[in-house]
Order: C-alpha cells, then structure tokens, then sequence
C-alpha cells in the first residue's frame, strides 16, 4: 500500500517543477544592463516626461532578498533598490499573470530621489526583454466625485527594455 504522504510529496514536485522556470537568463550579473524610453503612449503615461530612460539590473538567484536597482535619466530614480515586498512570495499576488508572453511577473517597490514609494512591477517576458511598469498614487477626485481635473501626484509609466552590453550610465 502506497502512502498517502509520499503520494501528495510527490504531487507537490511535479507541480512545483511544472511551474518553476530557469529565470537565470534574465540576470545582468555580466556587467550588463536592461534600458530602453518610456512606451510614448498618452493612456499609459502620468507623472513622467516622454522620452525618459529607465535601466534596469537584476539578479535573479535575488528576486525575494536583493533583486536589482533602476534608475532613470531624468534623476527620478537613482540606483534605487526594488525592495521585495515580503509577504506577496506567499500570497496569489505571487502568482500574478496578465496579457500574453510573460513568464513572471514580480512586484516590488522602490523609492524615488524625492523620496516617495512607488510600486514597480517587472515582468520577465518570453522575448528576453523585461517590462517595467511604475505605479504611484492616483488622480485626485474633485469634490463631490466625478472625473479627475488632472492627474496631480499619479505616476504611471511602461518600459519596455532590452538587454544592452554594459553598466548603466545615470
């Protein structure tokens, strides 16, 4: 007779070796960087001039402890730590899945020059490339409700970066 614990240990491997993936490919620890402008879309866009640069490092044998740094070059970000949010590793937010040809999604914070956190949610995509999303903050409703006048402190913002050969210059 087969036990039922050796059974479920087994159950729970398979599952785990299913949905676990080699994200190792994604690391810059060769010195190298993820960089690209600010997707230049109105809809997708607060709180950050078009044109402004995000570069990105990771380490992903780090994602739950010290996973990288971004900076921009507007100086909105100076290599600002994304700071793993410890308890996401074990809710459903750890599982978060959105659009096609990602294979991760992570969520983390980081902390602006000006001092003010801003959600991060970088996404290791099926190309090679990495997403940057950059959240903070949303517009203030006028009194009485209705739709915002403008988008005040909201910060909304999507990169799309490659890799690129070298450190990060700002």
């Amino acid at each position: 007779m087969r036990s039922p614990v050796l059974g479920l240990a087994a159950a729970l491997g398979l599952t785990c070796l299913a949905g676990c993936r080699d994200l190792s490919s994604f690391s810059t620890s060769d010195g190298d960087r993820y960089e690209n402008s600010v997707v230049n879309a109105s809809f997708v866009l607060a709180g950050i001039e078009p044109g402004t640069r995000l570069c990105l490092t990771l380490d992903t044998d780090h994602l739950q402890d010290a996973p990288g740094v971004i900076s921009t070059n507007d100086g909105m970000f100076r290599k600002a730590a994304l700071r793993p949010i410890p308890q996401i590793w074990h809710d459903p937010l750890s599982t978060l899945s959105f659009g096609e040809g990602r294979i991760k999604n992570l969520v983390y914070v980081a902390t602006s020059s000006a001092g003010d956190d801003v959600l991060s949610v970088v996404s290791l995509m099926e190309s090679g490339d990495i997403e940057v999303r950059l959240l903070r903050g949303a517009p203030s409703l006028p009194e009485g409700g209705g739709v915002p006048a403008s988008f005040g402190g909201n910060l909304f913002a999507v990169f799309d970066l490659t890799r690129k050969k070298g450190p990060c210059s700002y």
